[in-house]
């Protein structure tokens, strides 16, 4: 069986693509698994990296949970509650743990629906753009199941505890538009577009020092459940070691010498 993750890299920014079109790119097997963990690991020894994509091929961004796999209690799905209990745990649970830990800022550019673990994987990524044909839905509760995927946690965080409630209690899907309304998405893009834009955005990102870029994101990573002075004590430190970085000499450097040719401009005409 191919790779479910297709891996490109160019100028600092790796694309990641979902790439079971036929499938809808649903989350059912080990492999799949395997593969973020193992993505996530080379992206973070990689310091060359400095922004990561991921989309879907096909129409679908991620479908989320194979549902022929639930009705036949096959794959993770199989066994006994306990049994269940470890699949999730030792299978697509890899995959919120592994990408939360991704060095590396990320976007999700959303190609179509994100559907159940598919919308929590969109909100894995620290940035969102949605295509104009995506939806999201927090569905599991439409199949009698709650979100096994970390999306309690996650989908709170991107869209604050009352929609978060709205859609992990009806379970109904909204469109790229009500996403960008309610913080989901960052912005809404035409299908023909999204690639251009995520990678626009992906360059203007890292054209900056890849370990400034990676302190950064901690520190915001870090901020999500730390008391305000717990952040700044490791702000001074990650600032610390910024200050003493070959990338931060350089763009003081360069910065210096911008400022001393406008200083220059402004003076000679009263020369």
């Amino acid at each position: 069986m191919k790779q479910f993750l297709d891996y490109q890299q160019q100028d600092g920014v790796a694309l990641l693509t979902m790439n079971r079109p036929q499938e809808r790119n649903v989350l059912s097997d080990p492999s799949q698994f395997r593969e973020f963990v193992d993505v996530c690991r080379l992206i973070n020894d990689d310091l060359s990296v400095r922004c990561v994509i991921l989309t879907g091929s096909g129409s679908a961004f991620c479908a989320g949970g194979n549902v022929k796999d639930m009705k036949e209690r096959t794959g993770m799905f199989a066994g006994s509650p306990v049994e269940v209990r470890d699949n999730y745990r030792r299978g697509i649970q890899r995959i919120p743990l592994a990408f939360y830990e991704l060095e590396a800022p990320t976007i999700a550019a959303v190609n179509g629906p994100a559907i159940g673990a598919g919308c929590d994987l969109a909100c894995l990524c620290d940035i969102r753009i949605a295509s104009e044909t995506a939806s999201f839905a927090e569905s599991f509760v439409k199949l009698g199941i709650v979100p096994g995927d970390g999306g309690a946690w996650l989908l709170q965080r991107a869209v604050g505890l009352s929609k978060a409630s709205e859609m992990s209690f009806t379970g109904d899907a909204i469109n790229a538009n009500e996403a960008l309304a309610c913080g989901l998405v960052s912005r809404v893009v035409p299908a023909a577009r999204l690639l251009d834009e995520a990678r626009a955005l992906a360059s203007r990102i890292a054209a900056n020092p890849s370990t400034a870029l990676r302190l950064c994101k901690r520190l915001i990573r870090e901020a999500q459940g730390a008391r305000l002075d717990t952040v700044l004590e490791m702000s001074a430190a990650f600032q610390a070691l910024a200050h003493h970085t070959a990338d931060h000499a350089t763009a003081v450097e360069k910065m210096s010498a911008k400022i001393q040719a406008k200083a220059m401009a402004r003076r000679e005409p009263n020369s």
